[in-house]
């Protein structure tokens, strides 16, 4: 095998390698969800959507490595089950994103995030739109006080909402 066929060679696996990292086309690939709020079922009774849903915490997304913006709200559905709903949300797509639960009262950065604790909720459904997660039953909202968009892969605080309760 000739050095220039070798060369080639190693370069287009180091070049495959950094597509599957960095996976550039997300950059400019938007993916929009929209999700209603779910309607749980009180008995054989169905309620209106907006008596069935209490809200217990929300705040307003801010872009920390990435333009972010929308609401996080958390809302307890009549059946107990709670939702962390992300409403008019927007933010960079990328490899590997996640919604996290983070155990302090403002995601502010990577560092924060990986030290206080998270729990996380699921890939992100989209990068743009209405879109909601199931919050685990026994994840204490006292102690997990604010919402990341988690680039898993990097290791980056895409952005945070800070989850300020709600007096019903």
């Amino acid at each position: 095998m000739s050095k220039r066929n070798l060369i080639i060679g190693v370069a287009s696996v180091a070049l495959a390698i950094a597509w599957y990292a960095f996976r550039p086309e997300l950059l400019f690939i938007n993916k929009t969800v929209n999700e209603e709020l779910p309607v749980a079922q009180a008995g054989s009774v169905s309620m209106a959507k907006e008596t069935e849903a209490m809200v217990l915490a929300k705040g307003d997304f801010r872009g920390l490595a990435h333009e972010t913006k929308g609401e996080a709200t958390v809302h307890r559905l009549a059946d107990g089950k709670r939702i962390l709903r992300l409403s008019d949300f927007e933010t960079s797509n990328g490899p590997d994103v996640h919604v996290y639960l983070v155990a302090a009262e403002v995601a502010k950065d990577n560092a924060t995030v990986r030290q206080a604790g998270f729990i996380d909720l699921g890939s992100l459904k989209g990068n743009k739109g209405d879109q909601n997660y199931e919050v685990p039953a026994d994840a204490d909202l006292n102690k997990y006080k604010s919402v990341s968009i988690w680039c898993a892969r990097f290791g980056v605080n895409f952005g945070a909402a800070t989850l300020g309760s709600q007096s019903s």
